[in-house]
Parts: C-alpha cells; structure tokens; sequence
C-alpha cells in the first residue's frame, strides 16, 4: 500500500494510502463476506475514511493511523499469498500486534503474517498454527528447549499447541513416543466413591487429552498407538520411579502438582526427550495449605540454561472473547480486594468448594 501526504487542514495533517489488490486475489478474500473483514479494521480506526472501489483500497486520514492501515493490509495480503482465508479473529489479532509494536509494547520484531502463517500440524483437513505473538513464541520455544512451562489462562492454547507439536515430534521421528500426563488432585480423597475400575475414576481428568488427540490425529489409529506404547495418556502418579527417553512428555494443569510432585515428574527427564509443562497459576485446586508445585519452580528454575518459561495472558485466548475479559475482570477483582479467584486466600466459602 503506498502512502501519500494530502492537503493540509487547520486541524491536522491528512495523509492518503492506496492499495491494489492483485487480480488471483479476489477482493472477497480480501474485505470478507459481506465486508466483514472490512469493517473490522474501520472499526479498529474510527476516525480514518477508508474507500473500495473495484481493486482499489483507500484510506484517508491521520498520518500514524494510514500507515498503520496500510501495514494491515499488507500483512493481509501476505497471508492471503500462502493460500491460507483471513478471518475476522486473525484481522483484530493482526491489528493488535501492529499496535503494540508501533506503542513499543511489543518486544520483537515478528509480523503478524509470520505468526499467522506458521504451520505446526496439518490433520484432517485443517492446519493448526499460533493466532498471537506469545503462542508463536511459545512454540518457538518447545523447538528450541528441552524443558518449557507454558504458563497462562484457560483458552490460550498452553496444552493443545504443545500436543500439536508432539504429535509434529512423533510423526518426524523425533521421538518414539508422546506421554501425557495429569495431576488427578481428588484421587485420594471424592474418587474412592466412584463406581468403576481406577482407570474409568480416572478418565474424566485425562478426557481433555484425549479430545486434543482426536482433533490431531485418525481416530482409529489412536487405540492401536496407545495399544503399542506409542501414545500413553496417564495420571501423574503413574510417572513415579520412570525415566522416560525418546518421549515427548506433557504436564498438564501443572498448578495442581505439589513441590514434591513436581520435582517427582522433572527428574524423570531421560535422553532425547523433551517436556513441555502447562498451567494456570489462578486456578488452583488443591487443599488449603498445599502449596502449588507450578508456582515454585518458577522461582527454582528461572534463568535455568535449556529450560524456559512461556508467559501467556487474556491477550492470547483463543476461545470465545468473552473468555480473555472474564479472565481481566478476576485479575481486577483480585488486586482490587486482595482475593484469588474471587474468594480470600487461603479460605472457603461457606459452601466448602473454593470459588474459580
């Protein structure tokens, strides 16, 4: 998109940019169904005028707010090339992450079109990527180190972008195997009322695993795996006394290991193998009085050569909206009234369930 200065005005300067679509791009894939991809940007730059007219993109306007019109587009064009649909959540994401680098927010110089563009798995039709500039470097991350905490809310895509790549690992020959593991915290106590064997009081807590692995690879191909050895999906206490080489092996809601569990599951660490660990510190089920295992080892091991921490926030959901501002509201609730996760730590409501 070029950008050119306009007349002077008695209020400020205005600066034009123009655009030509290319003719393979039809201008659909390019302003969205029925100008949705469109209006969000007009929506994102209120006060900038923006034209179409056959090929033609204009935006007229404060001169920070063209340009930065003009780098959307370009990014958008930039993911459009590698055959990959724009879609309104990668517009506003993309939009964010050019904001943040304008406002110097943002620490690195990745674009928008290489974090949207960036391929991890391609399964059944569909490709799973990162949709933010946290979740490219949190992949980033597991390429490059053998131990990564994936740390954040519910919805950023700790545990599914980790199962992705190990399933990448697997396929690659990496690794023989994937080992998915988590802490059961009511094991000792609610489960023992269960109808069943362990193993069906167990399953709800590992459920989520296996859904992940249903998106990621042929369901009838998974019993056979698991049947091999191939893929374990296990509760934490079934690590103890291991040591797992050639495994690609994920904690997941890590916040609910304690200090001993965890020390438990990082010392099973084997040759070529890689762990990556997820949780979400505010959301914490163990007894009163336990302290979290997740919340520890961040101050054990930060800084530690080959192991590293990815940071998450509301910013990098990637559910329904409304999930990264309910997330905001706790966090806000909780400075304002010195609570965690809406009730007083280290207490319980009357009800005995603590609040979440």
């Amino acid at each position: 998109m070029t950008q050119t200065p306009t007349a002077h005005t008695p209020a400020q300067e205005q600066a034009r940019a123009q655009l030509t679509v290319p003719a393979q791009h039809p201008m659909v894939t390019v302003l969205g169904s029925g100008d949705s991809l469109l209006r969000v940007i007009e929506t994102a730059f209120p006060a900038a005028d923006i034209h179409v007219r056959g090929n033609e993109i204009s935006a007229v306007g404060d001169p920070h707010d063209v340009a930065l019109i003009s780098r959307v587009f370009d990014e958008m064009m930039l993911v459009l090339r590698t055959g990959q649909p724009m879609t309104e959540d990668a517009v506003e994401r993309s939009i964010a992450m050019l904001k943040a680098s304008e406002n110097g927010t943002s620490d690195g110089q990745e674009t928008p079109a290489e974090v949207l563009t960036q391929n991890i798995l391609s399964s059944r039709g569909r490709t799973i990527r990162p949709k933010t500039l946290n979740q490219k470097r949190y992949v980033d991350a597991i390429d490059k180190h053998t131990i990564v905490f994936g740390i954040g809310p519910a919805g950023t895509g700790k545990t599914y972008l980790a199962m992705a790549k190990a399933v990448q690992a697997l396929q690659s020959k990496q690794v023989n195997r994937i080992i998915l593991t988590r802490p059961a915290v009511e094991a000792g106590e609610r489960l023992g009322f269960l109808p069943g064997t362990l193993y069906e009081k167990i399953d709800p807590y590992l459920r989520p695993l296996y859904d992940a692995l249903h998106d990621m690879l042929d369901p009838d191909s998974i019993p056979r795996l698991m049947a091999a050895g191939t893929i374990e999906v296990a509760p934490l206490a079934y690590m103890r006394g291991r040591t797992l080489n050639d495994a690609f092996i994920i904690l997941d809601e890590a916040q609910n290991t304690s200090p001993e569990q965890m020390k438990m599951f990082l010392t099973r660490l084997g040759f070529d193998s890689k762990i990556v660990i997820t949780g979400d510190v505010t959301q914490v089920d163990l007894p009163n009085g336990t302290k979290s295992g997740l919340r520890q080892v961040q101050d054990i091991l930060e800084g530690l050569d080959d192991v590293h921490f990815s940071r998450l926030s509301s910013q990098d959901v990637v559910r329904h909206k409304l999930v990264g501002r309910i997330v905001d509201a706790y966090e806000k609730y909780d400075s304002t009234h010195g609570t965690e996760n809406g009730t007083h730590k280290g207490g319980r409501g009357k009800s005995g369930h603590k609040g979440k």
